[in-house]
């Protein structure tokens, strides 16, 4: 069962998420989300992240169509040929090339359980700079592996005018951990539950206000935020449900795109499913409990060649 509920945990980790690349130097005006970071082990598994030192983030995604203008290294952000996300439409079609092959998403993989200060996320553990042993997405010639997942809310992909209330992104990384590719699978609320959320543990609250201190406006009776973003550890699950709900990805729309936060970076493959996974309406509440605004302004489409060979 799926609750928004505040969980104690250890210490305090980032997800390694291509979303959710934060750095910088913080911008008071923005009012950004400042997020510790460290890397976590788990039984001689590692998940990547970034020290602790490294200063707050000076971007939001309440402002995101001004990255560009925060610092030089944003500046992809402002001039990028190829910037994510982008409306998509059945006007496009659907892909009839690229498409991706899924290996050892069955059974179950380890990781942390968390949040990554804007929804739900999860980090998959693999031996130290060795991410060849976790799950594969493959097309074409090229082959990528599963570093982890996070939630958005709302999803960052419009199709057909309509944008889901979440979307979920599963990020690939190529042998030397260089994020290359992301999955994308909308969330809506139906009649049964996912199975995919289903097997995950307690939902992990955002950390909410500028200072990431307690909440001020936390509803009376409702526990306050965490100051810090909370990690559980050695949590298994089922890749594989993630793509069966979407029947395997079968049909998708896919691009060449960018980083969905600063610095924006390019050379992104996304595949889009035309699926929607769906889930109850319990565990779309318990998601958007857990988040907070995710959805960067979707950008003009130019060189992002749609479904092209």
């Amino acid at each position: 069962m799926l609750l928004p509920y505040f969980l104690i945990a250890s210490f305090a980790a980032r997800s390694a998420l291509s979303c959710a690349d934060h750095t910088g130097r913080q911008r008071g005006h923005l009012s950004p989300r400042h997020i510790k970071r460290q890397t976590a082990s788990t039984n001689n598994l590692t998940t990547s992240g970034t020290n602790s030192s490294e200063p707050a983030v000076d971007w939001a995604y309440d402002a995101s169509y001004d990255w560009g203008a925060i610092q030089p290294d944003y500046a992809t952000c402002q001039t990028g040929t190829q910037q994510s996300p982008i409306a998509l439409s059945l006007t496009n079609g659907l892909s009839l090339y690229h498409q991706p092959y899924f290996e050892n998403y069955n059974g179950n993989v380890s990781g942390n359980w968390t949040n990554w200060s804007y929804g739900p996320a999860f980090t998959l553990g693999h031996p130290a700079d060795d991410y060849t042993s976790l799950p594969a997405m493959k097309w074409d010639n090229v082959t990528s592996y599963l570093k982890g997942w996070h939630i958005h809310a709302p999803a960052d992909h419009s199709v057909g005018g309509d944008r889901s209330k979440a979307e979920l992104h599963l990020v690939h990384v190529d042998a030397e951990g260089k994020e290359i590719a992301v999955l994308a699978i909308r969330l809506d609320p139906g009649t049964a539950p996912l199975p995919f959320l289903t097997q995950l543990p307690p939902m992990i609250p955002f950390i909410s206000g500028p200072s990431r201190g307690p909440s001020a406006d936390v509803a009376p009776g409702q526990p306050a935020r965490s100051t810090k973003p909370e990690v559980v550890e050695d949590v298994e699950m089922n890749m594989s449900l993630a793509l069966n709900g979407v029947d395997t990805v079968s049909e998708f729309w896919t691009y060449k795109g960018s980083l969905t936060s600063p610095p924006c970076g390019e050379g992104i493959r996304w595949f889009v499913s035309r699926a929607i996974a769906f889930t109850s309406v319990e565990q779309m509440r318990a998601v958007l409990g857990a988040s907070a605004y995710s959805a960067r302004q979707e950008q003009e489409v130019w060189l992002h060649e749609i479904n092209s060979a």
